[in-house]
């Protein structure tokens, strides 16, 4: 089935993944999603395209879904390595094991996909990717010390890859979300942000629309971070 574009979306079953594959279809693309939790499904189904269960932490569940886009559409246009949250913790009481988890489930799970559709993309005659990563990742925070470590690497990779894949037009960036409204906000964070408030999820969806279209076809190897101005290096 030859479809108009198609976009893959992980962890889409709620908050940015979900408003993220939401916006997307609105911008003509089919959706082919996944999460943990199985709400990706309903999700997918409501949107037109289709949704799965499994883990971005799993590299067979990875394979599976990227296999069922081509097999039911023949190309993969835009892909948004979205995830859940790292261990949190005092840095040194964090054990090996969340951190080797950590590892799978902020970088490995996007080395894994870059892999399994890298060459879908450059057959087709290129793609869009965009990993949604954190604040954090620029300016480390010790509130999110794996996930601070973890996707600063995370930015390292989307360099790397974007360098060696630019002739194949196919681009890699990723979003740099501050906190969001997904997640309950208190008082003395929400005073930290210069905005005063955390961001919608579609003001994180209107970033990854913008770095997968063609208005942003001499983007790539960028880390966007659309956090209210609460990062603070220059």
């Amino acid at each position: 089935m030859e479809s108009e574009r198609v976009a893959i979306v992980t962890a889409a079953g709620r908050g940015i993944g979900e408003a993220c594959a939401r916006r997307l279809a609105d911008d003509g693309y089919t959706p082919v999603l996944l999460s943990k939790s199985g709400a990706a499904v309903d999700v997918a189904e409501e949107l037109g395209g289709v949704g799965f269960e499994g883990s971005v932490t799993d590299p067979d569940d990875l394979a599976a879904l990227v296999e069922a886009a081509v097999e039911r559409y023949d190309r993969i246009d835009a892909v948004v390595n979205n995830t859940g949250h790292p261990a949190t913790g005092d840095l040194l009481d964090i054990s090996d094991t969340d951190w080797h988890d950590g590892l799978d489930l902020v970088l490995l799970n996007v080395v894994r996909m870059a892999r399994l559709v890298t060459p879908v993309m450059r057959e087709r005659g290129g793609g869009a990717i965009v990993n949604i990563s954190t604040f954090s990742a620029f300016e480390p925070s010790a509130q999110f010390p794996v996930s601070s470590v973890l996707r600063a690497g995370l930015g390292s990779f989307t360099k790397l890859y974007a360098d060696q894949h630019a002739g194949d037009d196919i681009r890699m960036n990723a979003v740099l979300p501050g906190f969001t409204d997904s997640y309950e906000v208190d008082d003395e964070t929400r005073a930290e942000i210069p905005m005063g408030r955390p961001a919608a999820t579609e003001e994180i969806a209107d970033a990854v629309a913008y770095l997968v279209s063609p208005d942003a076809s001499y983007v790539t190897g960028q880390n966007l971070r659309v956090d209210g101005g609460l990062t603070e290096s220059v």
